[in-house]
């Protein structure tokens, strides 16, 4: 007898395009993860509605080229379950349900809530929607029971709040409808951007999957450095150097060693620090870029791997569902 795989599902919001911030720190986990675990991906396009309600021209054009990045990552439809949230009306008749029992005072206490909206000043996030997105994740995750959740450190406390919404609607209702799902840690849980902070769409400081070479060479060249190398013969420090960080991810040990030895002696200049490690970053993405373009030419594919996608996670969710109903006997 073969042994049932361990569950894992993920899912990312299509509020923009996929950039190298969302590719070290979920994509190549999630490729890893193929490997050992039954995986469910999916696209959170009512996620997006969260911050992006007020403009969805969009979302359409996010979801596809999403899905065209996941694929051209290696993200593999023949050993993962690929599928859009809003194709499984399950997620929200859940979100619905779990909402009725979800405090307010622990969704207020989520530190994500005052943060986006210190950082996001140009649209309203005074809604019932954006306070309530953790349940809506919370319903994503557990309408599949998986056994891990791949997260960033980030963002262990929503993954928390799930456990405590499971826990209290198996207590209310006793019953074990929903086992709690735990946390498996990204590699890279986080990224910088070219300003040096972490890479994110909201921030405008992205290298994006699609982006052409020259686009990548280019914003590689204008990313900040270490602040006290004014001159060029002005010592640095790697350690506190964003495009050191780049090196860590994509140049070989010795390599690392020998950038961090020239910098601190300025033996070499940021500009040419930055051409190495771009060479390093073409070279990884070139693969990814060859899949892209093949991928981008045939959508019904995409399509394709949608429907058969959806098909599996919809059979999963309504048995859930039904599970649900009967534990609330409704």
């Amino acid at each position: 007898m073969t042994e049932t795989r361990k569950r894992v599902l993920s899912g990312m919001q299509p509020s923009g395009l996929m950039h190298l911030g969302n590719h070290l720190g979920a994509l190549e986990n999630w490729k890893s993860l193929q490997e050992q675990y039954d995986c469910y991906f999916f696209v959170a396009d009512w996620h997006a509605l969260s911050t992006n309600y007020a403009d969805t021209s969009r979302v359409r054009e996010f979801v596809r080229e999403m899905l065209i990045d996941w694929l051209a990552a290696g993200i593999d439809p023949e050993r993962s379950t690929v599928f859009v949230q809003s194709r499984i009306p399950e997620h929200a008749i859940l979100h619905l349900l779990l909402s009725m029992m979800t405090p307010v005072s622990w969704l207020e206490r989520n530190p994500t809530y005052k943060e986006k909206q210190e950082e996001i000043k140009e649209k309203d996030l005074g809604t019932y929607g954006f306070l309530g997105y953790p349940v809506l994740q919370a319903a994503d995750i557990l309408l599949y029971k998986p056994d891990f959740v791949p997260v960033g450190k980030d963002q262990l406390p929503h993954l928390e709040l799930t456990r405590e919404i499971a826990r209290r609607f198996n207590d209310i209702y006793k019953t074990p409808v929903f086992p709690e799902p735990k946390e498996h840690l990204t590699k890279y849980p986080k990224v910088l951007g070219t300003d040096g902070r972490k890479m994110s769409k909201s921030y405008h400081n992205t290298i994006n999957l699609s982006d052409a070479e020259p686009v990548v060479r280019q914003k590689l060249k204008t990313m900040v450095t270490d602040p006290a190398r004014v001159r060029r013969t002005d010592p640095g420090n790697p350690d506190i150097c964003p495009v050191y960080e780049f090196h860590k991810i994509y140049s070989s040990v010795p390599v690392q060693e020998q950038i961090a030895k020239d910098c601190r002696s300025a033996a070499i200049g940021c500009i040419d620090c930055k051409k190495q490690v771009a060479d390093k970053m073409v070279e990884q993405m070139t693969p990814m870029w060859d899949a892209r373009a093949k991928l981008t030419k045939d959508p019904a594919q995409i399509e394709d791997i949608v429907q058969a996608g959806s098909r599996r996670a919809s059979e999963v969710a309504k048995a859930t569902l039904q599970e649900v109903n009967e534990a609330m006997k409704i």
